[in-house]
């Protein structure tokens, strides 16, 4: 974890020493827009949002700067002859609604086996809106600073 994080603190020192030194006639930009908050490949509010939402399923993929989050096959206790499988899909460094895409795959065990079955458009709009409003307060908590 600490490995992780002292490349992003250095990079936020040396940003910290170069705004230090602009004149009095410049003026430094203190934050970017918070709707394109990238540091990554796609907006950063919608990729954590995504990752916050889908943490109580495995991740098979979590890849930031294309934007992709897969979960393995997740089976609920409440649940246990059905299993679901979702793919997010960030497509834009903006935070808005058609900038994110969610895909679920559902299976039904019959007899032992697992069949596909539908899965309700509402559940995967339900699943955007979640993600949309996770990222919103993340960029609503970051702006006003805590």
């Amino acid at each position: 974890m600490v490995r992780q994080l002292a490349p992003k603190c250095l990079l936020i020192a040396a940003a910290a020493c170069g705004l230090a030194a602009c004149g009095k006639d410049k003026v430094a930009p203190v934050a970017l827009a918070p709707a394109q908050m990238t540091q990554i490949g796609v907006n950063a509010y919608l990729w954590q949002a995504a990752v916050d939402t889908l943490s109580f399923a495995p991740l098979l993929q979590a890849d930031a700067n294309s934007g992709v989050v897969i979960t393995d096959w997740y089976t609920s206790p409440n649940a246990p002859n059905e299993r679901i499988k979702l793919t997010v899909s960030i497509l834009d460094a903006t935070l808005r609604a058609n900038a994110l895409r969610v895909a679920a795959s559902r299976q039904v065990n019959q007899g032992g086996t697992w069949v596909e079955a539908p899965v309700s458009a509402a559940t995967v709009q339900k699943l955007e809106d979640i993600i949309l409003t996770r990222a919103r307060d993340i960029r609503r908590t970051t702006v006003s600073g805590g």
